[in-house]
């Protein structure tokens, strides 16, 4: 090595060591201002952090229909799906179809506004469609200052649901208008109201119930027993339509009033994953688990039988919900459709918690986001 290369590496080391003490320094300054100064930049931040938030907590919708999947899950636990719930936005109104557990958080963190709710719509009382009414109740009520409880609508047996909720929540509501004050929760504003309804002994009977500001909901039986009464919902806006099964099995009820549809959220049960874990049953401390899995196929629709239903309906999108049992990882998602498209062509998507469906009116579109 010359004379020359040689002074060149010493000026080359000794200006990458001067870089090297001069960003130690900034540092060490850096760190020293964070020690003096944390609190108030912690305070900014948090402020930042706050309004960021609170502003993403407000979801406009245009005109059309909208249906967010609020909970995807079943009363298996799923650490990536709440209890079965869905919103549905139409022009001004705003309806919750099943109120699963820990659903009414999804709610809100998806940008619908729980003060504004119009009504919750119940398609049976199993305890996984109605754990989370209380608690929707009460951000209703909170979320708005409503001075009217909120109307409950379901088939006959929803004044009991109703009646029970607003029994265990009797003290709360009573220590809340204490400590807020009567104008920010309003007493007479607390609960729910039931507003029940009965379909005729036709196995596909159906009622409208609500008619309003062109927002048609109707009712129609469907088959879950032994869970006597249950049902389905419709909505039509505007040209545009969507079903919402409930639980059922394959039904020609539901086939009838998902004609044509726009979109089609229905249950999906697959009988051989549940096989699976009816035979692994021994491992597991629950003693009524291989009962139970070898009993639930019985009452919930395979994904054939949904996406039969899709087919022979002519629906535009199928969409799964109340997913059972729980898949771990998306990857699985083919094996649970098993031989779906093979009855049904066109779209299908596996629902997940924070989805929304957005059909325009004045449009054939479905468009697809994930809000969560």
């Amino acid at each position: 090595m010359s004379q020359g290369e040689t002074k060149r590496n010493l000026f080359v080391r000794m200006i990458r060591s001067r870089i090297i003490r001069a960003i130690a320094v900034i540092i060490l300054i850096a760190a020293a201002g964070l020690v003096v100064f944390s609190e108030p930049l912690i305070k900014i931040f948090l402020k930042t952090v706050i309004q960021y938030r609170l502003a993403a907590l407000t979801y406009d919708f245009e005109d059309g229909l909208h249906a967010g999947i609020c909970g995807s899950g079943s009363p298996m636990v799923d650490i990536n799906r709440t209890g079965p719930c869905v919103a549905v936005v139409t022009g001004k109104h705003l309806y919750i179809v099943d109120i699963g557990d820990g659903s009414t958080r999804n709610i809100t963190l998806m940008g619908f506004q729980t003060g504004k709710i119009d009504a919750v719509l119940l398609t049976h009382f199993h305890s996984d469609h109605i754990a989370g009414l209380g608690e929707l109740m009460l951000q209703r009520w909170a979320g708005g200052s409503h001075t009217t409880p909120i109307d409950v609508i379901g088939p006959t047996g929803v004044e009991v649901v109703v009646d029970g909720f607003h029994t265990a929540y009797s003290l709360d509501t009573g220590y809340r208008t204490a400590h807020h004050g009567p104008r920010t929760m309003p007493p007479s504003g607390a609960g729910g109201i039931a507003k029940p309804f009965t379909l005729g002994p036709a196995e596909d009977a159906s009622v409208v119930v609500s008619d309003r500001d062109g927002v048609k909901i109707t009712a129609f039986k469907v088959d879950h027993r032994p869970v006597v009464p249950a049902v389905g919902y419709r909505f039509d806006y505007k040209g545009r339509s969507l079903v919402i099964s409930g639980d059922t099995v394959y039904s020609k009820s539901l086939l009838k009033h998902a004609k044509g549809v726009d979109l089609l959220i229905h249950d999906a049960l697959s009988p051989w994953m549940i096989e699976i874990m009816r035979d692994q049953a021994h491992l597991s401390p629950v003693r009524s688990l291989k009962k139970i899995a070898a009993d639930i196929p019985s009452y919930h629709a395979s994904p054939e039988d949904a996406a039969k239903i899709a087919g022979e309906a002519d629906v535009k999108h199928l969409v799964y919900n109340h997913i059972i049992p729980p898949i771990p990882n998306p990857m699985l998602n083919s094996l649970f459709l098993g031989d779906a498209k093979k009855y049904y062509k066109g779209p299908i998507t596996m629902g997940v918690d924070g989805m929304l469906f957005s059909l325009p009116s004045g449009s054939r579109e479905i468009l697809v986001k994930k809000l969560l």
